[in-house]
């Protein structure tokens, strides 16, 4: 998972992951550590379930609650208003970021 999270980054490329409550369409722009060293996704969710009642904005989502990714034919140009590449949700290290 965290390779096809990192080859998305790189490549910016949309895709689609099964995240609690449904699926979620997303472009992912950072991965890293959170200090407790949980590995996680700073993304922008561009469609699909959500818990917050917000179905499209800046989400960060637990790696490992990610019960299934998939790459869409589709990718993003640039980085969304508000990206912070030094997250500081990632004060464990940043891994790939755009």
């Amino acid at each position: 998972m965290l390779d096809f999270l990192e080859d998305a980054i790189d490549q910016m490329r949309v895709i689609s992951i099964t995240y609690a409550p449904g699926d979620r369409v997303i472009e992912p722009h950072a991965l890293g550590r959170t200090r407790d060293g949980h590995y996680v996704l700073r993304a922008y969710q561009t469609s699909g379930a959500t818990s917050s009642g917000k179905p499209e904005g800046w989400k960060l989502f637990r790696v490992d609650r990610i019960y299934d990714a998939c790459g869409l034919d589709m990718k993003f140009e640039f980085p969304r208003p508000l990206y912070n590449p030094l997250d500081s949700a990632m004060r464990g290290g940043v891994i790939a970021h755009l």
